[in-house]
């Protein structure tokens, strides 16, 4: 992006605007994310124009949409804006108690809310200035892309095979259970669910996370080759557990996320008559994040929370054993 102009150059502040512009499409909508008035917001896009030459924003029916010149300029200025964190970052000095950084977390929905709440609540003491935007991801999602242009900080998912072009680490593994109703005729069985009860019961299923992908639970049916009648799909793992409610549906999901709803719903947890592998959830991050003194802090933060319930995990197991 060269400047038509000495007296006005670009600085970080008109870059991060123009990135969020152009992907936002709303002079509302970036005023909001940047914590900045409208029309501070519109006076930058004035001076972006008069800069680049370019209307950058044109409106039609729809709305606001990006020029073609503006489209173009897109992955250049996040390709700036990352060399330059990238350069500030080495000499961060970060301290979590002072820090107004602003995290950006991506994870699927059924990411489960005991480890989102144990995630807020040591953020909120450790590093009370800063703030947490948790960002949900679907199938459509470039996470990759988001982590690489900084949209993202750190994504998090359980994939059968993680990615292996970014840095990870394994922050929680889970169990796979069985929820259902109270009413529901199989969570009075005292003997458990059998394999036969499991295959001829009605099940809710989530759309599949990813299209090219098969999630655990999927992928180890179909290597067992055994077929569920499945009544019910939804988009949202977390619309699931109401649907349960005085049906006949089973819901197969990890432990942690069935013991969350058990509690507000009434709802039976039941051992899963397959032996599933267990459900591993991962951090990803991008290489530009690796060394940054806020990152590693961030990283931490999330895998001492993991870890604290996969220790609560291993007690509850000792416990009823």
């Amino acid at each position: 992006m060269a400047t038509k102009r000495d007296d006005n150059p670009l600085d970080t502040y008109l870059l991060r605007v123009f990135c969020l512009l152009i992907s936002e499409r709303s002079v509302s909508r970036t005023a909001f994310k940047l914590n900045q008035s409208q029309p501070a917001v519109s006076a930058a896009l004035k001076r972006l124009r008069d800069i680049i030459g370019d209307p950058l924003l044109v409106r039609e029916k729809g709305g606001m949409v990006p020029t073609e010149r503006a489209l173009s300029l897109l992955a250049h200025a996040k390709g700036a804006l990352a060399e330059i964190e990238c350069m500030v970052n080495v000499s961060e000095n970060f301290d979590p108690k002072t820090s107004r950084n602003e995290f950006h977390i991506g994870s699927p929905d059924y990411l489960a809310p005991v480890f989102v709440s144990r995630v807020v609540e040591s953020l909120r003491r450790e590093a009370p200035e800063a703030r947490l935007n948790l960002h949900t991801l679907d199938a459509q999602s470039d996470f990759e892309r988001a982590l690489a242009e900084g949209e993202l900080d750190i994504v998090i998912g359980n994939w059968p095979e993680p990615p292996d072009r970014m840095h990870l680490s394994m922050l929680l593994e889970d169990e796979i259970v069985c929820l259902m109703a109270n009413s529901h005729p199989l969570a009075r069985r005292k003997a458990g669910l059998s394999l036969d009860d499991y295959v001829k019961a009605r099940h809710v299923v989530p759309l599949p996370y990813a299209i090219n992908q098969r999630g655990v639970i999927d992928a180890t049916l179909a290597t067992l080759r055994v077929r569920r009648e499945e009544s019910v799909m939804v988009q949202s793992f977390s619309v699931a557990p109401y649907l349960l409610q005085n049906t006949d549906l089973v819901f197969t999901t990890s432990r942690h996320f069935a013991e969350y709803y058990a509690r507000l719903l009434p709802l039976t947890i039941l051992e899963a008559p397959i032996e599933f592998p267990p459900m591993r959830f991962y951090q990803l991050w991008h290489e530009r994040h690796q060394h940054s003194p806020s990152h590693r802090w961030l990283r931490r933060l999330l895998g001492e929370c993991g870890g604290a319930l996969n220790a609560k995990n291993v007690q509850d197991l000792t416990a009823s054993a």
